[in-house]
């Protein structure tokens, strides 16, 4: 009995170390970085802790963050309690020990799970900006959405499927085969030792993945062999990386206003084997691209070359820099510190950007503006700015939910120039 006694002490003192951890690392976290840059650094001044330790410690901390604005009133400690209630989804040891009247409710929704800790808080509170949002969002299943962790999805190459989810089976991967070329993973699966990343798959969630579907409904009309592409906001070359696998054929032209993303997106092409591009790096909130530099010494800056690229592109890719709001299930940190003087801010940038980027289309050229934002004045508003242009006519335009399917929501809108 002794020894049981003990053994049940330890464990009880586990967890409450763990929540004063939890504690202590949420107090110390300013917003300066990713929580999980933060959380990385932190465990590595203290090595103390086991793998195990860590996850457990890391994973109270999110459930704090993903309560994003509700119960903002109670301690740190309870909040991170009733986060860890409103997270899980079966009754495990922790609560069990520490909150031991909500341990055998877990599985209850949401909203249920919220009168049980009595306290007064709607789950709309979680995200307080309904009013902001775009047309077709449903507030309360959003708001829910971030009490769940999204699930990791990987794009299979050409060539590769088979062989990816041979690898993932032998090493006892489950996962959910969405379509022919989309797998869903267990957020924590590790795959990075298993399939070659990029040149196999490539992680993408499913909704970045679907914005496939407008470049396939565009039916660009190239004057040459080569359709002519520029992906102008790149970032780390996922939509590149798709658009080359629908059309090896493109002429593909990436740029970004960050030469070391430019850099990491060079690597990533050469394990994908894309050799035949142009790459540059633009701020393309200047209407004279006052601040373009060379990516490389083999390229050359768009305002070089403005003179004779004006109107020369098929199709504009514009993943633009946004509050990135769709995709805060992944980042909770970022719905807890958020403040909506950014909205504002964001649409002003992409309103810019636009302007900038249109006079580059070809007559009868495409252009594919894309965020992962779920604010009506960084999506529909921008698609009306982009409409009040008399030369743009809008093909089409959607927003891609993933709040219900464990993936990022996305806005995605296709406009063709006119004669």
């Amino acid at each position: 009995m002794y020894f049981i006694c003990s053994f049940l002490f330890c464990r009880v003192s586990r967890f409450y170390s763990h929540l004063k951890n939890a504690v202590q690392i949420l107090k110390e976290y300013k917003a300066e970085e990713p929580f999980a840059s933060f959380l990385k650094k932190y465990f590595v001044r203290s090595k103390k802790y086991g793998s195990s330790d860590r996850r457990q410690i890391g994973h109270l901390c999110y459930c704090y963050f993903r309560q994003g604005h509700a119960l903002r009133d109670i301690s740190v400690e309870e909040r991170i309690l009733s986060g860890l209630f409103l997270c899980s989804d079966r009754s495990n040891e922790m609560l069990g020990q520490l909150k031991p009247g909500w341990n055998d409710k877990a599985h209850l929704p949401v909203k249920e799970k919220l009168s049980i800790i009595n306290n007064p808080a709607l789950i709309e509170e979680v995200f307080p900006w309904k009013e902001q949002l775009s047309e077709e969002m449903d507030h309360e299943k959003f708001c829910e959405s971030f009490f769940i962790q999204p699930d990791l999805f990987i794009r299979l190459r050409p060539g590769y499927e088979n062989a990816v989810k041979t690898k993932l089976r032998d090493w006892g991967i489950n996962f959910s085969e969405i379509s022919s070329t989309c797998l869903a993973l267990p957020n924590a699966a590790r795959i990075e030792n298993i399939i070659e990343l990029d040149k196999e798959a490539v992680v993408q969630d499913l909704n970045s993945q679907r914005t496939g579907k407008f470049f396939k409904n565009s039916k660009l009309e190239a004057s040459g062999k080569e359709l002519k592409v520029w992906d102008c906001c790149a970032g780390s070359g996922g939509k590149s990386l798709l658009l080359h696998d629908l059309d090896p054929g493109i002429r593909l032209t990436v740029s970004d206003v960050r030469e070391s993303i430019l850099f990491n997106l060079k690597q990533r092409f050469a394990k994908a084997g894309i050799k035949n591009y142009t790459s540059f790096t633009a701020d393309l909130t200047s209407l004279n691209f006052s601040k373009n530099v060379p990516a490389d010494k083999s390229q050359i800056s768009l305002k070089a070359r403005r003179g004779s690229v004006g109107e020369s592109f098929d199709l504009v890719i514009c993943d633009a820099p946004c509050t990135g709001s769709g995709t805060w299930s992944r980042t909770p940190e970022q719905l807890y510190f958020f403040n909506d003087e950014k909205i504002d801010q964001y649409a002003l940038l992409q309103k810019k950007i636009v302007s900038t980027i249109v006079a580059m289309l070809k007559k009868n050229g495409w252009l594919l503006y894309i965020t992962c934002s779920v604010f009506k004045k960084e999506n529909e508003d921008v698609v009306e700015f982009i409409r009040s242009n008399s030369e743009f006519e809008l093909v089409e335009m959607e927003l891609l939910k993933g709040y219900e399917k464990k993936a990022d929501t996305m806005f995605a809108a296709l406009f063709k120039r006119k004669l």
